[in-house]
């Protein structure tokens, strides 16, 4: 079974899959960094209806795209969306580059993103390297550094470009986007399948000569303007269902006979993973401060962690800090008149793991509050307001009570 017929008959239904629109394939590669498929979906399909265009996007309220994105977290990356749709809209008349380079240029679009977009929207065969791809050719070639290795990321991404090179068959560059929409992965033809080019291949084949048997076996057809796009994609797609971090499927694997890592049974040794840091623990209190039907909330200043979004009046403390009237009077200018634990929210962010400890704060006469930047908030309101994830399950408990 070719690599591409295995996407074929494989590959999920998703739904910027069923368009070729650089727009909506931008979107998607950028929400799904450092976030679940299942997750994105939604957001991408409720993304799409309210700012269908990079023009919406461009003129768009930081309120709005801030709400659009609320749960998805590392909000600097829809900032710089919006940032690179108005650097479209002023100096691309509107129309997303085709070229790679200038792709590369916009704001928030790294090495991956822009290789994604220009391999899956416009054809071209530029090289990807997520980390479903890194795992899938460090195990098939057997490479055993760190991915996250300057040397070895080298390595890799040297790979790819070989291997989609390969994949395409054409040394030049289509400047054009194949027509909208894209059609449905072309099927294998029988008899060239990959485990018929494997059995001829040596155990020991150089890089070069695997790439060549590699590509020989799983490309679609050379003549297809789609086989870049359907190569980068079966590796991505690959790596998310089968040649998964733990438990692969190799038994059903369309790489598994040329592949190191499962011949030489090291298929859980690659690829090699940094040692990991402890955790560190942080604790944080978090004040539901209600006066009537009105609750004090703040936005976080630009320039910040989790920048532009809302959230109740918090501090950090120390771990073993047990007064919550004095860290109200410390954040609030004085102690509420009435003071009683509400929940405790607990997350993780990066290599911190959180505890948000909340209390419910009955307010007295509101010119004693004294916290910059703090608003009262009808609380029909806070539903319009944009949080970051742990004060939204504070909003939500307060829906539900």
């Amino acid at each position: 079974m070719r690599l591409v017929a295995w996407f074929d008959g494989n590959a999920r239904d998703l739904p910027w899959r069923r368009t070729c629109d650089p727009y909506g394939i931008w979107v998607s590669e950028i929400m799904l960094q450092q976030t679940q498929v299942k997750t994105v979906i939604p957001y991408w399909e409720r993304w799409m209806r309210e700012l269908p265009t990079i023009a919406s996007l461009a003129r768009a309220s930081s309120a709005k795209i801030h709400k659009l994105w609320e749960g998805l977290g590392y909000y600097h990356r829809v900032r710089n969306m919006q940032r690179a749709a108005q650097i479209i809209e002023r100096d691309h008349r509107g129309r997303f580059p085709t070229e790679f380079e200038e792709v590369l240029k916009l704001s928030g679009i790294g090495r991956y993103t822009a290789g994604a977009i220009c391999s899956i929207a416009f054809g071209q065969p530029r090289p990807i390297l997520d980390g479903n791809v890194a795992r899938v050719l460090t195990r098939v070639f057997g490479i055993e550094g760190d991915p996250t290795e300057k040397e070895t990321k080298t390595t890799l991404w040297a790979l790819a470009e070989d291997l989609v090179r390969e994949a395409v068959g054409e040394p030049e560059l289509p400047r054009e986007a194949p027509p909208c929409p894209a059609p449905p992965a072309p099927r294998a033809k029988a008899g060239s399948g990959v485990h018929r080019a494997m059995a001829s291949q040596k155990s020991q084949a150089s890089s070069a000569s695997r790439i060549r048997a590699l590509s020989q076996a799983n490309v679609v057809s050379l003549a297809s303007p789609y086989a870049a796009s359907m190569f980068n994609q079966a590796l991505m797609e690959l790596g998310a269902l089968v040649c998964s971090p733990r438990e692969p499927q190799c038994a059903v694997c369309p790489l598994a006979k040329v592949c190191i890592a499962f011949r030489d049974s090291r298929v859980s040794e690659l690829p090699a993973r940094p040692a990991r840091r402890s955790p560190t623990r942080r604790r944080f209190m978090a004040f539901v401060v209600q006066h009537g039907n009105q609750f004090l909330v703040r936005q976080r200043p630009a320039g910040e962690v989790n920048a532009h979004l809302w959230e109740f009046p918090n501090l950090e403390v120390g771990l073993d800090d047990g007064d919550p009237r004095g860290a109200a009077r410390r954040l609030l200018g004085r102690a509420p008149l009435k003071l009683k634990p509400f929940c405790t929210v607990k997350h993780t962010i990066t290599r911190y793991c959180i505890t948000l400890e909340v209390f419910h704060a009955q307010a007295g006469p509101l010119q004693e509050i004294k916290l910059p930047g703090a608003h009262w908030a009808r609380a029909r309101l806070l539903d319009r307001l944009a949080f970051s994830s742990a004060h939204k399950k504070i909003v939500q408990r307060l829906s539900a009570d």
